[in-house]
């Protein structure tokens, strides 16, 4: 027996988290390289002004995913980084973990006076 399992795809994805319409993401999605992604600027938009205040937490962790753990296209959030945010559980989020130690590596090099991020 075989099971057919019905993966979302990003345009869907984007419209789950965002709250947005299917037209409004669909005139956001850029094609990069092999992948698609929208852009940080879209994403910004609508953390300072989307109505839902839920959906905009939702949609900064996106962004963070996006842009500062798994940057693939400068400026732009990738198609995979949305498959991974639709996988998390949305009651555990790792950004407070990433942002520590990021802030923890950033003062370690300060202090040892490399510029380099560890």
């Amino acid at each position: 027996m075989t099971r057919v399992v019905n993966v979302p795809t990003f345009s869907k994805k984007l419209m789950n988290v965002t709250g947005m319409s299917e037209q409004w993401v669909a005139a956001r999605i850029k094609q990069k390289g092999d992948g698609k992604c929208i852009p940080w600027k879209s994403l910004k938009d609508l953390i300072l002004t989307h109505p839902d205040v839920s959906k905009r937490l939702d949609v900064f962790p996106l962004s963070i995913y996006g842009l500062i753990v798994f940057p693939k296209a400068l400026g732009h959030v990738d198609e995979v980084v949305t498959d991974l945010f639709n996988r998390l559980d949305k009651r555990v989020t790792p950004i407070p973990i990433i942002l520590a130690k990021t802030f923890r590596s950033l003062s370690a090099c300060r202090k040892a006076g490399e510029g380099r991020f560890i």
